[in-house]
Order: C-alpha cells, then structure tokens, then sequence
C-alpha cells in the first residue's frame, strides 16, 4: 500500500515527546486484487514514553474510486523502533 497527497496538522511538544496529530491521506493502486483510490484519516497521541494512545483511523466514506467504490473500514498505524509506519485496517467492498 502506498499513500500520497498526506495533509497533517500536529501540536507536539519536542521536549516532553507530547502531542497529537490528525493526517488525511490518499491511497491509490491495487487492494484485494481490485483497483481504484480512496482517502483515510487517522490521528494518534503521544504521551511521552515512546507510545502512541488513542490511535484512530477510518477510510472516509464515499471517497473510494474505480473497483474501490463503496469502500469502507477502520483501523490503526504502528511505528516501528527505526521510524517506519505500518497501516493495519479491516475494510469492507460490496461484492
């Protein structure tokens, strides 16, 4: 899965390690074997100790083009120790 076109707005505190941010972003290219786009929200805290709380992503209803049309699901993002993000979610297409 690649995402592009990501628009974040954040509030983090560089010293504590505190803040949150909310992101929308796109996804364009194959899922489950069909082909289309769709956009997805998500939004997290961090508290400090390295962990994130309060995770929330949803795929914005309706944006879902080509085989993606009807697209809908939730689910969340993991940092790894070496920085890199991993979207996991459970998604719904009409048959």
């Amino acid at each position: 899965m690649h995402a592009a076109g990501a628009f974040t707005v954040a509030a983090f505190d560089q010293t504590s390690g505190v803040g949150t941010y909310v992101a929308m972003e796109s996804f364009e290219g194959t899922l489950g074997g069909r082909t289309g786009a769709f956009n997805f929200a998500h939004s997290a805290t961090t508290g400090g100790d390295g962990g994130r709380h309060g995770d929330h992503f949803v795929v914005v209803p309706s944006s879902g083009t080509g085989e993606l049309t009807g697209i809908s699901g939730v689910g969340g993002m993991a940092v790894d120790p070496d920085g890199i993000h991993r979207i996991w979610f459970d998604y719904d297409l009409p048959a």
